[in-house]
């Protein structure tokens, strides 16, 4: 694959950066919102932060989930990286999977299973069946999508682990005659 230029890899790393920036932002409203959930006392309110934790998980955390993903691969890829090159690399590949599917499939489906009681109930929400669980699988899914993300701008800054060792085949023994 094509090595890029100084120029380009500072693009697709600004890029990059712009994107885990956005994700990390949408956790700090996902966490406001799921907290003022959890506290208030009117049912407009409660109705109203399931509906824009679920536009939200259906927009930005989407996209910028995609777009982490994409400049991340690109960065590895295009650069002295490499994707398996690095301990570092593989823990936030890994994270990076976590993230995607709390984030793209976990977040849109507690939040959306959310909004039909809390329009229908309103605070009876509380006490329709599976809805207090579904919040807990919220707020557990918004705490390991921000731990993730936490761990992940971490391991960028300090890059620890070093370089993996190649695997190297074992030296064929030679017959002798």
């Amino acid at each position: 694959m094509k090595k890029l230029t100084l120029q380009g890899r500072r693009i697709l790393l600004l890029l990059h950066i712009i994107f885990a920036a956005i994700m990390l932002g949408m956790q700090a409203v996902f966490i406001i919102l799921a907290l003022t959930a959890s506290v208030t006392s009117d049912s407009t309110v409660l109705h109203a932060c399931y509906s824009i934790m679920n536009l939200l998980a259906s927009s930005s955390v989407r996209a910028s989930t995609i777009g982490v993903t994409v400049t991340g691969i690109m960065l590895s890829v295009m650069t002295s990286w490499k994707l398996f090159r690095y301990n570092w690399i593989i823990a936030k590949e890994v994270l990076t999977l976590v993230c995607i599917g709390v984030g793209i499939f976990g977040l849109y489906e507690w939040t959306l299973k959310g909004i039909e009681p809390t329009a229908q109930a309103g605070l009876g929400a509380w006490q329709t069946s599976g809805f207090t669980v579904n919040h807990t699988l919220l707020w557990i899914g918004i705490a390991a999508q921000t731990v993730s993300l936490i761990v992940m701008y971490m391991l960028s800054i300090w890059k620890p682990g070093g370089e993996r060792r190649p695997y190297r085949k074992p030296l064929k023994e030679v017959k002798q005659t």
